[in-house]
């Protein structure tokens, strides 16, 4: 299974370009499913996803969108925990971490901060993978991009596609 995770693309409030390399991208990797960590900011951007493939998203602070905070899904057997992050007082491995457990989930994607972060981390001899996969528009001090989750039985790869 391939799971394309983008974030902050911020459409319809910083620009109303649809984030044309992304697209591209989407319709060369053609994802079974994809997650948008919040930051949205435009429906129509939603319905242009779902094009691609089925399009989960969360609210992100800057999103007037009716979204939820938070997500918790199962991809072939690994669960999968989606939120944007702004509502923590840090973003930080521990606490990410943490949530993960506290979630239930095998895999954090979160956004916020513009910028890809993946690491994977065991607590308790349970593996958390933490997935920011950055913005495909607006990144800060990082490369615009977004990331593919691939699955397969109880293998977990992340891939980062950058576009400069």
């Amino acid at each position: 299974m391939i799971i394309a995770v983008t974030s902050d693309t911020h459409h319809g409030d910083k620009t109303n370009n649809l984030p044309s390399l992304l697209l591209k991208e989407l319709e060369k990797q053609r994802p079974d499913l994809i997650l948008h960590a919040g930051d949205v900011t435009s429906a129509e951007l939603l319905e242009t996803l779902e094009e691609f493939a089925p399009t989960i998203a969360v609210r992100g602070n800057a999103d007037h969108l009716q979204l939820p905070e938070e997500q918790v899904l199962d991809a072939e057997g690994v669960r999968i925990g989606l939120l944007h992050g702004h509502r923590f007082f840090s973003l930080n491995a521990q606490f990410l971490t943490l949530k993960a457990l506290d979630m239930g989930v095998d895999v954090l994607i979160f956004g916020h901060t513009h910028r890809f972060y993946h690491d994977t981390y065991s607590v308790h001899g349970q593996r958390v993978i933490l997935l920011n996969p950055g913005s495909p528009t607006f990144p800060r001090m990082d490369s615009a991009g977004f990331a593919l989750l691939k699955i397969n039985g109880e293998s977990v790869r992340v891939e980062r596609v950058t576009f400069w």
